[in-house]
């Protein structure tokens, strides 16, 4: 089994929609999918109708998180997403996604890049916006060469010249939350170091003592050394060890099923779901 468990849509930050990802997915040879859009379930029912048969699609979410100042991500799987708990607090976060972008786009203005709000919601569409719209602004307009190369403190990381905080999630909340919502939690690329900071590992062993699932390892963002230093932390801690693409369209030069979950990992993931089931395809539409 082929298995990719964070992939994004045009519901978040992604340029395929919910019914193309999951066709691309099927003709990648995946076997499983998930669709993981930040703060939002948007894109599900769409996926679900577009299913080809042989793909298995997983429902998630990345969650935006913070802890100690340090901004991180929570992959969400398989919760209930109607449980109001969980859904406020998503809603919170993506409502404050539209005035965090009108003020980067401010401030990138005050820098004398020649961006408008009206170009960044243009490339976000029906989508949450986000970070990566604005930088795809940024390559639009000749700043930079990539989506990659806006995430740096000359622009947009954290801490960044034109970064702007948001509402955050604090990370053992949303691993409280999720749980109650019968879902899974995994942090995402927990060594992205070029991202920005990196969470300490002795806060992961706390996020971990407090029914953290996972930690996800096999990513574009890890080196051969960091993936190994991620293996043995999870070993250490108990934690399930997953990999996936990441994958955000064009957006990102990464592919489908670049990187992958383990089948007894997915199994046990999906044995501790109890908040959503997997949704087998049934040859779309």
């Amino acid at each position: 089994m082929r298995i990719d468990l964070h992939c994004h849509s045009t519901a978040s930050d992604g340029t395929d929609t919910p019914a193309e990802l999951v066709r691309n997915a099927a003709a990648a040879g995946l076997d499983v999918v998930a669709l993981t859009d930040h703060d939002t379930s948007r894109g599900y029912a769409e996926a679900i109708d577009a299913l080809p048969s042989g793909l298995t699609l997983v429902t998630g979410a990345e969650m935006s998180c913070r802890i100690d100042g340090v901004s991180m991500h929570m992959l969400a799987y398989l919760f209930d997403p109607e449980e109001p708990a969980l859904l406020a607090e998503r809603e919170l976060v993506r409502d404050d996604r539209v005035p965090r972008a009108r003020a980067m786009v401010g401030r990138l203005q005050e820098l004398g890049v020649p961006v408008t709000w009206e170009q960044v919601a243009r490339i976000a569409g029906e989508g949450s916006v986000g970070r990566p719209h604005v930088a795809t602004a940024l390559v639009e307009l000749g700043v930079v060469s990539t989506v990659n190369d806006a995430f740096t403190g000359e622009w947009l990381a954290d801490g960044g010249r034109a970064h702007v905080a948001k509402h955050e999630t604090d990370p053992f909340e949303a691993i409280r939350l999720v749980k109650a919502a019968g879902g899974v939690t995994v942090f995402a690329h927990p060594g992205a170091s070029k991202r920005g900071h990196t969470v300490p590992e002795a806060a992961i062993a706390e996020m971990a003592a407090a029914g953290l699932d996972g930690i996800e390892v096999e990513h574009m963002d890890h080196d051969a050394e960091t993936r190994e230093r991620l293996r043995g932390l999870a070993k250490e801690l108990g934690l399930l060890v997953t990999g996936s693409s990441d994958y955000h369209g064009s957006r990102k030069s990464v592919q489908l099923g670049e990187y992958t979950t383990d089948p007894e990992v997915y199994g046990e993931i999906t044995r501790r779901a109890t908040g959503a089931f997997p949704v087998p395809g049934a040859g779309g539409v």
